[in-house]
C-alpha cells in the first residue's frame, strides 16, 4: 500500500562518495593517518561486489530514464511535461538532485503510470536479484481504468533488448475502439481464455495454448470476446511500454 507522503517530502538517490585520489601530493602523514589506512582500505574491499552478486538496485532516477526511453520520450518534452529544465530532470536522472513527492507524481502522470510504479519491481532485500528475477508480489502493474485492461511488467528493467508482458483481458474488454501501431516486434501466448486479435483486415480468434506474432509497425487491435477473464503473455522487443 502506497503511503501518501507531505507534498514537500523528498526522495533522494544517493550516488557513491568518490574516492579522493592520493598522490605525490598528498600531505596527510602523520601517524593516525597510516593507522586508519588498512581499515579503509579493508571496508572498500568488502563493499566490493563479490563473484556472484548481482548489481545494486538501480536508483530512483535511473528507473525514470529507463521508463523514459521506452516511452521515446526525450528529455525536453518531460522537462516541458513537468514545468521543469531540462537540466533539472536530467540531474534527477543521474541521482544528482533530490526529487519531491509532488515533482515524482508530475513525471509518473506524464509517463502514464502510476507513483507505485517506482516503488515495485525487486525485493530490496534480496539485491541479488535485482535485474535478473521479478517476484509475483513485486510486479510493476498499469491498470486502464473504464477498458477491463490490466497490465503487468515482468521484465527486471526496460533497459534490455525486450520486454515481458502479462496481459489480462475482462470479458469485452478491447484494447481501443482503432488499430495502433508499433515500432517493435510483438510475439504472444495465450495462457488463459480467448484473444481477438484484429490485424489490418484479418480477424484472428485466440484460444489457450494458440500463440501470436505481430509485425514491426503493423495495425492491430486486440479484446477479449468471451465470457471469462482473457490472460496472455506478450513479448515486444524493443521495449515500448
Amino acid at each position: 500500500m502506497l503511503v501518501k507522503a507531505p507534498a514537500d517530502s523528498a526522495i533522494f538517490v544517493k550516488q557513491p562518495r568518490r574516492q579522493a585520489s592520493v598522490g605525490p601530493m598528498a600531505t596527510r602523514t602523520t601517524a593516525h593517518a597510516r593507522q586508519r589506512a588498512p581499515a579503509a582500505r579493508a571496508g572498500r574491499a568488502a563493499a566490493r561486489p563479490g563473484p556472484g552478486r548481482g548489481p545494486a538496485p538501480s536508483p530512483l532516477g535511473s528507473q525514470i530514464r529507463d521508463l523514459r526511453e521506452a516511452r521515446r520520450m526525450n528529455l525536453a518534452a518531460l522537462a516541458s511535461a513537468i514545468g521543469k529544465s531540462i537540466g533539472y530532470v536530467s540531474q534527477i536522472e543521474r541521482g544528482r538532485s533530490e526529487i519531491s513527492i509532488s515533482t515524482l507524481k508530475a513525471i509518473s502522470e506524464a509517463l502514464g503510470v502510476q507513483i507505485s510504479w517506482f516503488f515495485q519491481g525487486y525485493d530490496p532485500s534480496v539485491p541479488d536479484e535485482h535485474g535478473y528475477v521479478v517476484r509475483r508480489e513485486h510486479r510493476r502493474r498499469l491498470d486502464f481504468p473504464g477498458t477491463g485492461i490490466e497490465e503487468e511488467l515482468l521484465s527486471p528493467t526496460l533497459s534490455g533488448e525486450a520486454e515481458l508482458i502479462l496481459s489480462t483481458f475482462a470479458p469485452g474488454a478491447r484494447s481501443g475502439d482503432e488499430q495502433v501501431s508499433r515500432m517493435a516486434e510483438q510475439s504472444g501466448y495465450v495462457v488463459e481464455g480467448e484473444l481477438e486479435l484484429e490485424l489490418g483486415a484479418r480477424r484472428f480468434t485466440l484460444r489457450a495454448g494458440d500463440s501470436f506474432r505481430i509485425g514491426r509497425g503493423e495495425s492491430f487491435s486486440a479484446r477479449n470476446p468471451g465470457r471469462v477473464t482473457s490472460v496472455s503473455l506478450w513479448v515486444v522487443a524493443p521495449p515500448r511500454y
